[in-house]
């Protein structure tokens, strides 16, 4: 289901679901009421939606959804081009599975409700892991692994900026995304991670993805991880289907930004 006031933004997001999803069956409409409406009539699969919606709010058709028994453990998905504001105010509701910025255009959310609706494993890529608990990591070691990703983990932020730094200075980022825990053995955190990889190595979101577990529902502390330079937040405790989602999608995001530029560099 799509659910948006701009009959453009519906038509492109269904034209990309339907190349990249042959045969999906898309429910599209343009106002809330509508959408509740259908949703009480019958199950779907993933709702798309905006924040903004001609009679009302994004969150609040959230939690209509959750509160329909049948429907309420479905993907809801926020599609918006106001995400990263409403993410560093922290003003997404938690009736909301996860958001995604307009900004990086129709393909991309089509990969990303991809990973949602058909799950896409086996599509490569160097994590480098940051986890100090022993047992943690080894669960979380191996889900990264089945799903083909090389994986190297270390337990401090320390360890990590060693391993980032040597690849700085031999022309390279070394790594195709991070996935770091906010507090860790050593005298840094996740947080400085983020600052030092965004600030003195000088990788951006798209240059080095990084995603940020955290168990801390504290919103001013949420808000500073993605002012620091988070890609995405996966709270704790992780559910795995969704953490190798976020992981898989803000891998095939980082890989198409580093294609874009090398064709660039090349032409």
């Amino acid at each position: 289901m799509i659910v948006d006031g701009s009959k453009l933004a519906r038509r492109m997001i269904e034209k990309e679901i339907l190349e990249d999803l042959p045969g999906a069956q898309i429910q599209s409409f343009d106002k809330g009421e509508e959408a509740k409406r259908a949703i009480a009539a019958g199950p779907v699969d993933l709702v798309t939606t905006a924040l903004a919606l001609p009679d009302m709010d994004g969150d609040q058709l959230a939690a209509y959804i959750r509160e329909c028994g049948h429907q309420a453990y479905i993907p809801i998905i926020v599609v918006s081009g106001d995400v990263n504001a409403r993410l560093e105010k922290r003003e997404i509701s938690p009736h909301v599975t996860d958001y995604f910025d307009k900004g990086l255009g129709p393909k991309a959310l089509s990969a990303f409700i991809r990973g949602y609706v058909k799950s896409e494993k086996h599509l490569g890529g160097n994590v480098l892991y940051v986890e100090d608990s022993r047992v943690v990591a080894m669960k979380t070691r191996k889900l990264m692994e089945t799903n083909g990703l090389i994986v190297s983990h270390v337990v401090s932020v320390e360890d990590a900026l060693a391993m980032l730094e040597t690849a700085k200075a031999q022309g390279q980022i070394g790594f195709d995304i991070v996935l770091t825990d906010v507090y860790l053995k050593g005298g840094l955190t996740g947080k400085e991670l983020l600052e030092e990889v965004r600030g003195k190595l000088g990788w951006n979101k798209g240059d080095l993805p990084i995603l940020v577990m955290t168990g801390d529902d504290n919103p001013v502390n949420q808000s500073a991880l993605i002012k620091a330079g988070a890609n995405d937040l996966v709270m704790k405790p992780t559910e795995e289907r969704l953490l190798m989602t976020k992981i898989l999608f803000q891998l095939k995001v980082g890989q198409n930004v580093r294609a874009t530029r090398q064709g660039k560099a090349a032409g």
